[in-house]
């Protein structure tokens, strides 16, 4: 979350405000390019809604939400990696290895989605570009990697740490790796895009590995029952307990309450840039990013107040929405398929 200033070939300056991570800006991709990850996000989060709306039990539908809410929060802390540069978590393994693929790639579209209509993180035509390679990619790396390794090491709970790392880790250096092909497909050079975008992201990634295990240990320490992917590895008698009102409720307002404090401490994230916007700015294409034609709640602010205060507010709000999104969208897919059984 940087103003960076840039100046137009009449040495006007303009002032952006610009956060990154992996959210690519408008102006980054060329029209072709944003456009043909528009049609594989479209695929990808159609598959997702038919799988989950076939396979949705009451243990994912308070997760999904509460998991939303905790990755959008989360992904307000940076923290410093490198000298001058920040990252922070992408959440989509994490969210893969308790709550499934497909229904991880909702969580993370309607996150991703969210970021960028209210808070104009990332551009609206790379959208498709941004939820494909934090949403998609980062799940599936997650699900499809971490469970068959979790299996393999005979799902002990030793194994978890392992896993966990390792898939978030990977997640990050795929989301990477994707983000510089699209930025070479839209006219970028390759021996300057790929090293530099790699190079930092492979550090961004240890961060991510370690948040990863830590709620990975903290959600399969407190409520095992809740999870639908792991914990069937690591004790699948935990699948069969029965889910009471009162126990919905509580994870929800406990998951909630984790997710707000996430945002409380959002001033004190690392004010340096991101992995993207640090590469943009030394490889010298930071000036192809646009401004947003709209502004709601720009940088994570409200508008009019200023300081920590205005950040908090905002983050809370948005982690409350994102929860609604999820929350209501699992509720409406979970009718759907009782009234077609």
């Amino acid at each position: 979350m940087q103003l960076i200033e840039s100046e137009n070939t009449s040495m006007m300056s303009t002032h952006l405000l610009l956060p990154l991570g992996l959210h690519i800006p408008d102006g980054f991709l060329t029209v072709p390019v944003a456009l043909a990850w528009w049609v594989l996000t479209v695929i990808a989060v159609g598959v997702a809604v038919r799988k989950v709306g076939a396979s949705l039990n009451e243990r994912q539908i308070p997760l999904m939400g509460v998991m939303a809410a905790f990755i959008f929060a989360a992904q307000m802390l940076n923290f410093p990696v490198l000298g001058g540069t920040s990252g922070h978590l992408l959440g989509g393994a994490l969210a893969a290895l308790l709550l499934g693929p497909w229904a991880a790639v909702l969580v993370m579209a309607c996150v991703v989605a969210l970021q960028a209509l209210l808070f104009q993180d990332g551009g609206l035509l790379a959208l498709g570009a941004n939820i494909f390679n934090m949403g998609v990619a980062t799940t599936l790396i997650g699900a499809f990697v971490g469970a068959p390794l979790l299996r393999l090491l005979g799902g002990q709970r030793w194994g978890l740490v392992l896993v966990g790392f390792a898939t978030a880790w990977l997640s990050v250096v795929a989301a990477a790796l994707l983000t510089s092909m699209q930025l070479v497909l839209s006219g970028l050079s390759a021996a300057v895009v790929f090293p530099a975008m790699l190079f930092v992201h492979l550090f961004i990634g240890v961060g991510e590995g370690l948040i990863t295990v830590a709620a990975l240990g903290f959600v399969l320490t407190t409520r095992p029952d809740l999870v639908t992917t792991m914990a069937s590895y690591l004790n699948p008698a935990t699948l069969q307990r029965p889910l009471n009102r009162r126990s919905i409720l509580g994870v929800t307002g406990g998951g909630l309450m984790f997710a707000v404090g996430a945002a409380l401490l959002s001033p004190l994230a690392s004010g340096d840039p991101d992995g993207l916007e640090r590469v943009a700015e030394d490889q010298g294409f930071i000036d192809r990013a646009l401004d947003p034609f709209f502004n709601l709640l720009p940088d994570y602010t409200l508008p009019g107040l200023d300081g920590p205060i205005s950040t908090i507010i905002a983050g809370v709000l948005g982690l409350l929405i994102v929860f609604g999104l999820v929350y209501g969208l699992t509720l409406l897919l979970r009718g759907r398929n009782q009234e077609r059984a």
